[in-house]
């Protein structure tokens, strides 16, 4: 196990108990984009998406076009993921492919969609909207970034940090959506 538990094993539930008051939702949500079997993978959807919009210019492509290939780009790093994931089991435990091995990996991975949607939600409202496509873009990029931060200061919490860990932890959600945008201003 490496350094971050919180975010390679699973978390306990964020579940509230039945009747649970207004932080229901959140918690709820919180726990739909990470998923406690899988949450590494929701972190990579997120991280994908934003690389991937990072490259998109917004100059050529229309909304259209730009939001179906990045679901379309989803879907393949999905299922190239799954692919991947399943393979490695068979090669480890020497098992021939199976429709339940198969669909294990598909299920299991499937939190690389869930966390590829949240800049794709940003994509979308701000299409709704009427924002300019590069500005719709530039929500989605925003929309890592604020993920990423997000998804450290729940490990923290989860894991009981004490501030310097979450100083720590915030630092390096900060690094990587740095990242994301640093690929977009280079390629721009």
């Amino acid at each position: 196990m490496g350094d971050n538990r919180a975010i390679e094993s699973p978390p306990p539930s964020l579940s509230p108990p039945a009747g649970a008051g207004p932080g229901r939702w959140a918690r709820l949500l919180a726990e739909w984009v990470l998923p406690p079997e899988n949450p590494s993978g929701a972190v990579y959807g997120v991280i994908m998406m934003g690389a991937l919009l990072a490259a998109e210019s917004g100059r050529k492509e229309t909304y259209a076009e730009t939001f179906a290939s990045a679901v379309i780009a989803a879907c393949v790093y999905w299922l190239a993921h799954a692919y991947a994931t399943g393979l490695g089991r068979r090669l480890r435990a020497r098992d021939a492919l199976t429709a339940r091995g198969l669909a294990v990996a598909l299920v299991h991975d499937w939190a690389l969609i869930r966390g590829a949607a949240i800049p794709l939600l940003a994509l979308v409202v701000a299409w709704v909207t009427g924002a300019a496509q590069q500005t719709a873009v530039d929500a989605a990029l925003y929309s890592v970034v604020a993920s990423l931060i997000a998804f450290e200061l729940i490990a923290g919490i989860l894991s009981r940090a004490t501030r310097a860990e979450l100083a720590l932890e915030v630092g390096v959600g900060v690094a990587m959506g740095l990242g994301v945008l640093a690929l977009h201003i280079v390629l721009h």
